[in-house]
């Protein structure tokens, strides 16, 4: 299974994390497939950059973020968009189910 977790860089006190893709069985600070953003926890502003492109790619593939990544993805807007995309979706699917019964 593929985890969006992230990866602590940056030394002692100082932490900075890195937002990668990685395999689940894979120990946290090892190998990793993607980098996809990073996080710094001591910034108030513009301590959050998350590539969205790539974090939506690896959620439609099926990758699943960790409580903690799933939130700092919420702040970046990441999956705002995709629930979003899914209401839509869901929405437009009912109406033309409503159409088609109505249309018999």
């Amino acid at each position: 299974m593929v985890k969006i977790r992230l990866r602590r860089v940056g030394r002692k006190k100082l932490p900075v994390y890195r937002i990668v893709i990685a395999d689940a069985q894979s120990p946290r600070d090892g190998r990793f497939i993607e980098l996809i953003g990073q996080y710094n926890p001591r910034l108030t502003e513009g301590g959050l950059k998350v590539d969205a492109d790539r974090a939506n790619y690896w959620l439609d593939v099926g990758a699943q973020p960790t409580d903690t990544v799933r939130s700092l993805l919420r702040k970046a807007g990441v999956m705002k968009g995709r629930h979003e995309a899914r209401v839509a979706a869901k929405r437009s699917g009912s109406a033309v189910a409503v159409n088609e019964t109505a249309a018999e």
